[in-house]
């Protein structure tokens, strides 16, 4: 009979099992259960334990705000997991990911995030679970806001506590994710507090989504109205089950648009209740702060897809829908004031209200925040490699294009993950495994050594890798959204 890997952390020891040539343990809590009179409340440290504690299962999910059917689970919501080559190795580099979307979800055991071919590369892994939704992120008078940031940041003392344990080397932490999970990692970059727990950091698809304070006060309101709360405080909310809470909130986001006057622009994202700029927790959104040298640079891999918003008018049955009046409407709300819409039309004369509406909405929410944010950790004295992801995955006769979110199953090497089937197809074609092993090499480099493996994103020649068939490196692609774009930091939503 194999012996399984034991490990002795500061709070206890743990067993795992061994997996695919690496050591997996699973369910470590980094934080005490946020409920009771902690529910709502900054993370606590963990209880110490006697005794061997398994480790072999993943920990339950957090309440998630999305349509999709995953029963309650128990209450341990503040767990990591950690894929290691080696228990008994020292020194390896360490990846610390973040897979949170839309502030929404964040599920770290999605199969889509198997550690096995970056462990394999001799990645230690750590993947964590962290508050979303109204437990991490409504803005309540009595509690601390962005507690799903704050979570993120115990998570990542933990491992400065206890990485080495595993085989990993403390000094040498990389933080990532995709989509809401990098915006987090990009607000990471801006918050003291994390000084000195990381050393580089992977953003795909960073979204610019940070809401004011006298927003995410009105908009916590009501939401807190819509539940039957008393007042949009802890004490009144901490009596309410927390799937019930996270289900309300995925019907309220469906009805954003009906607030388009009241809360302007983040009535196009489809997410309420996101990171606030309190100017405590999140002193300032990430941008401004690294240009302006009130957050130092980092090593920085940085990249977004060619068509970002496509999944999202595929998957909600938009696509091929868009009319002139669609295309007004965006345009007015995203494109930068005061003459953005009128850039949108000059650059690109030839397109319809569809074209119009893609590019605005992968502009505003993705591509222009991912490419600003790399020029700002320029700015702050950082190193940025910067990639865009043009290949057409041949999922659903490629109508997916290049979508948000194609990257990441390429970046893990896990294609054949049930998201991985979605945006790629069935069997994986040599060319998905071409992109996909290109996309992982650069990360394993980039994690191991702080270089990506091609030149890194300066202002004026912005080098950029274009990841296709054949991959090249080139000027940023997107020169008409950038001289649109020019000057204009992604700022926090507030009222209009």
């Amino acid at each position: 009979m194999v012996e399984q890997p034991k490990v002795r952390t500061r709070e206890g020891v743990v067993q795992g099992r061994r997996r695919q040539g690496h050591a997996v343990f699973r369910g470590i809590p980094y934080a005490q259960p946020p409920v009771g009179a902690l529910r709502f409340a900054a993370p606590a440290p963990p209880h110490r334990w006697e005794g061997t504690r398994q480790a072999v299962d993943f920990g339950p999910v957090v309440p998630l705000s999305l349509p999709i059917d995953v029963p309650p689970q128990g209450s341990d919501w503040l767990t990591l997991n950690v894929g290691t080559p080696d228990p008994g190795a020292a020194g390896l580099p360490v990846l610390v990911w973040i897979p949170v979307g839309g502030y929404l979800s964040a599920a770290s055991s999605d199969p889509m995030y198997d550690p096995a071919k970056l462990a394999e590369a001799g990645v230690v892994v750590v993947s964590i679970n962290c508050r979303v939704g109204a437990e991490g992120f409504a803005f309540l008078d009595d509690v601390p806001p962005n507690r799903g940031l704050l979570d993120q940041i115990a998570a990542l003392e933990w491992v400065q506590r206890n990485i080495a344990a595993f085989g990993g080397d403390p000094g040498r932490v990389t933080v990532g994710g995709v989509s809401a999970g990098a915006g987090s990692v990009a607000a990471l970059l801006a918050m003291k507090s994390t000084r000195g727990l990381f050393r580089r950091a992977i953003t795909h698809s960073v979204p610019g989504l940070h809401s004011t304070p006298a927003l995410a006060r009105q908009v916590t309101a009501a939401f807190a109205d819509r539940v039957g709360a008393a007042a949009p405080t802890a004490e009144a909310l901490r009596d309410i089950d927390p799937w019930h809470l996270a289900a309300e909130l995925t019907a309220f986001n469906a009805g954003l648009h009906a607030h388009r006057k009241s809360w302007g622009r983040l009535t196009e994202t489809g997410t309420a209740l996101c990171p606030v700029v309190d100017g405590a927790v999140l002193p300032e959104s990430p941008w401004p702060a690294l240009t302006d040298a009130r957050a130092g640079g980092t090593e920085l891999l940085v990249g977004h897809t060619r068509d970002e918003f496509r999944y999202f008018s595929v998957m909600s049955g938009r696509s091929g829908t868009f009319t002139d009046e669609d295309a007004d409407a965006a345009l007015e709300l995203l494109a930068p004031q005061p003459d953005g819409a009128r850039a949108y039309r000059a650059e690109f004369p030839q397109a319809g209200p569809e074209e119009l509406v893609e590019t605005v909405y992968s502009d505003a929410l993705f591509r222009m925040p991912t490419q600003k944010l790399a020029e700002a950790n320029v700015a702050a004295g950082g190193t940025s490699y910067l990639f865009e992801l043009c290949w057409v995955a041949p999922a659903l006769g490629g109508i997916l294009g290049a979508c948000h979110s194609l990257d990441v199953p390429l970046a893990f090497g896990t294609l054949d993950s049930p998201v991985g089937t979605q945006l790629i197809g069935g069997e994986p074609t040599a060319e998905a495994v071409a992109i996909s092993r290109e996309l992982q090499e650069a990360w394993v480099r980039f994690i191991t050594t702080g270089d990506a493996g091609w030149p890194a994103h300066r202002p004026g020649e912005r080098l950029t890798r274009v990841l296709d068939n054949e991959s090249t490196t080139q000027t940023y692609p997107e020169q008409a959204s950038h001289r649109i774009w020019e000057g204009h930091s992604p700022a926090p939503f507030d009222l209009p």
